[in-house]
């Protein structure tokens, strides 16, 4: 069971212990990307955070909201991470990645092989006219 008795913890580390990063090291580069803000202000990855602590993550396409609940300092399995962290980001935020990815991908029927170069050239004129 993960200690939660400390008052504090780096936010790199809650960060990739709650999955939201899948190594600490590229916690503590969104960090210093400008990528982590409380209150609107970018955090460094060595700030203490604590219980109710909201924050946001600016990742690719969309921007996440999280809510510290409990502090932890080993990584969880995912099925755990709600007892930790609290996703308040807006349902629209993850319509815009879903519209994104549908958006450039093309269906192909399994066992077709590789596309010919006419069907490549016709997916690309396709995929390029929006």
């Amino acid at each position: 069971m993960p200690d939660s008795k400390e008052t504090s913890v780096r936010i790199d580390k809650w960060l990739w212990s709650v999955r939201v990063f899948k190594t600490r090291n590229q916690a503590t580069e969104a960090c210093k990307g400008g990528k982590v803000k409380i209150g609107g202000q970018h955090v460094k990855a060595s700030r203490e955070v604590k219980p109710g602590e909201i924050f946001t993550i600016q990742g690719g396409q969309i921007t996440k909201t999280i809510q510290v609940i409990t502090l932890l300092h080993n990584r969880v399995s995912a099925k755990l991470v709600p007892d930790y962290a609290l996703d308040l980001t807006p349902a629209e935020e993850y319509e815009k990645l879903k519209v994104q990815k549908e958006s450039f991908f093309f269906r192909r029927d399994r066992g077709l092989g590789r596309p010919t170069k006419k069907e490549r050239r016709d997916i690309e004129n396709f995929t390029t006219d929006f």
